[in-house]
């Protein structure tokens, strides 16, 4: 009930915006990427490659919430922001056909439960300290009596608790969360994608992103599956050089850091 009533309330508040028609857009695809009429795009907060909020009380930015919106325009549909608290809340949604369209990291994992185009941005994966840390390498984390926080539900929750050996994995439930507990000293380290740490240093005094990584995120355009009708369309939009170029200015305008350098294996 409390889940169904917070998206009710996500979709009550997300906000639509009816773009121009895009007649060149066979009906089937159409259809099949937006079945309500309405590209319901999921979205959560706190992490430049979803959502953060500009200068504007109203105003939303983030790579997802950008490529939404494009996506909407050519589909010629109205666009639709569903916010949640977490990924795995956009996952289910997905899967379950509350929502249409999502840009996440496209781990295995991910990709039995949804279907992914090709990636369209790489991010690094790495550490969070709060000032005065004892805490300055990468090398430094993984032993006895050191508390890294992970999302609930996320990709660096199952990563890290595979890799980490000696120190203790911490669940927060969302990034709002952890960026308190790492305030309140309640965690020693917070691991993520580094777009979504510098956007936590930010609000944390003295806090910094450890040099190095260890991971890459690989982000792409979710969809729910049985949408086949649309994926060869989709993958082409996500191929696009003018969705290309969108990708780095929503990175840009969103203050997205951490992207991996080009070639980086």
């Amino acid at each position: 009930m409390a889940a169904a009533l917070a998206t009710t309330l996500a979709l009550a508040i997300g906000g639509c915006a009816t773009p121009p028609p895009a007649p060149t857009v066979a009906a089937e695809i159409r259809s099949a990427l937006a079945p309500t009429g309405t590209l319901r795009v999921g979205v959560y907060p706190g992490s430049p490659t979803s959502l953060v909020r500009g200068p504007g009380a109203d105003e939303m930015r983030g790579l997802t919430v950008e490529l939404g919106r494009e996506l909407g325009r050519r589909l010629g549909v109205p666009v639709q922001m569903v916010v949640f608290e977490r990924v795995p809340e956009i996952v289910e949604a997905l899967k379950s056909g509350r929502a249409d369209f999502t840009v996440t990291n496209a781990s295995p994992a991910r990709a039995r439960e949804i279907d992914f185009t090709p990636p369209v941005v790489r991010l690094e994966s790495g550490y969070l300290v709060a000032a005065g840390s004892r805490l300055s390498a990468l090398a430094q984390v993984d032993q006895a009596g050191v508390r890294v926080g992970v999302a609930q539900g996320s990709t660096s929750q199952g990563v890290l608790t595979r890799e980490l050996k000696a120190a203790q994995l911490v669940a927060a439930p969302s990034v709002v969360a952890a960026t308190e507990m790492l305030r309140k000293g309640e965690l020693d380290a917070f691991a993520t994608n580094k777009g979504i740490l510098f956007e936590m240093a930010d609000k944390l005094p003295g806090a910094r992103v450890l040099d190095g990584r260890w991971g890459l995120e690989q982000l792409a355009i979710g969809v729910p599956k049985g949408r086949e009708a649309g994926a060869a369309w989709l993958k082409a939009f996500a191929a696009d050089p003018a969705t290309q170029a969108l990708v780095q200015q929503a990175a840009q305008r969103a203050g997205l850091r951490g992207l991996a350098a080009a070639g980086t294996p």
